[in-house]
């Protein structure tokens, strides 16, 4: 069965967390480890937009600092723009941006995967997977440095 079903609910809960109140655009990311745990991520926006986090650096630098950056399996990826009350909103799928494709990149040459990506709107069933290696081919990693 796929795992995809229960990694986008995670991130949809993970979304009603991120502070976005300069995009008021909430996105989710939930990734999956080795063991069937899941570790969860949002956005976070700073007035210094440089310094603005996105929800899939969020979840896998958590998974880092938890010693098990070489555990992950998939991740979940959801989003859209805020309502008034600021809940996301819309069916359409969200893709990671390619920063956090090269950061899940990471994980993924660290672990030896190719992960799968499912990503979803805030809201509706559309679902849009992919491997890791769609998104980013030929991308570069710890193995362009030697490291494995």
């Amino acid at each position: 069965m796929s795992d995809a079903p229960r990694l986008i609910a995670a991130a949809r809960e993970a979304a009603r967390h991120a502070h976005a109140p300069y995009s008021r655009f909430a996105v989710g990311a939930a990734v999956l480890l080795t063991d069937g745990s899941v570790v969860t991520g949002a956005n976070f926006e700073n007035a210094s937009y440089g310094l603005s986090l996105c929800a899939e650096t969020v979840a896998i630098a958590t998974v880092s600092a938890q010693g098990r950056l070489r555990e992950v399996v998939a991740v979940g990826v959801i989003g859209g723009a805020m309502d008034a009350e600021g809940r996301a909103r819309g069916d359409q799928p969200v893709r990671p941006c390619g920063r956090c494709r090269q950061v899940l990149n990471e994980a993924a040459q660290m672990g030896g995967r190719d992960l799968a990506v499912h990503c979803a709107g805030a809201e509706g069933d559309a679902v849009a997977s992919y491997r890791l290696s769609e998104l980013l081919p030929d991308a570069f990693g710890p193995g362009d440095l030697g490291i494995s």
